[in-house]
């Protein structure tokens, strides 16, 4: 039984992510960012979880994904129902989780060819 679709036609795909940072396509990113397997990325949340706004995820809706993967940083946060109104309001599914396992979900998601977006939280390294 095939699990995996024979061609992933997505263009951009998270290669890697890590503590402070997110690559797609082996080019990094250090600030939240928006990307679809057609779209690239581009700045999203840039001042955090906290600073999430309507009109972020109103942005998400304008690209009509099936799906968003929302990651929220290292640990997974839940967005208030108002911030999520555009995406409910046009039927289109999210789930919320920490940036790495969005990254990993929406990989798959596109991997299967299914319309996903990716909004993707970066927290700022750790300092010692």
């Amino acid at each position: 039984m095939k699990f995996q679709a024979e061609d992933n036609q997505a263009a951009y795909t998270v290669s890697a992510h890590g503590e402070g940072f997110v690559e797609v396509n082996r080019v990094r990113y250090v600030q939240g960012i928006c990307v679809g397997p057609d779209k690239p990325p581009e700045r999203w949340g840039e001042g955090g979880f906290e600073s999430l706004t309507e009109q972020d995820f109103a942005r998400l809706a304008e690209a009509r994904p099936e799906i968003v993967v929302v990651g929220t940083g290292a640990t997974q946060r839940f967005a208030k129902a108002s911030l999520l109104r555009a995406l409910i309001q046009q039927g289109i599914g999210f789930e919320v989780m920490s940036t790495p396992a969005a990254c990993r979900t929406y990989n798959i998601l596109v991997g299967e060819g299914r319309r996903a977006l990716a909004a993707l939280l970066v927290d700022a390294p750790a300092h010692d």
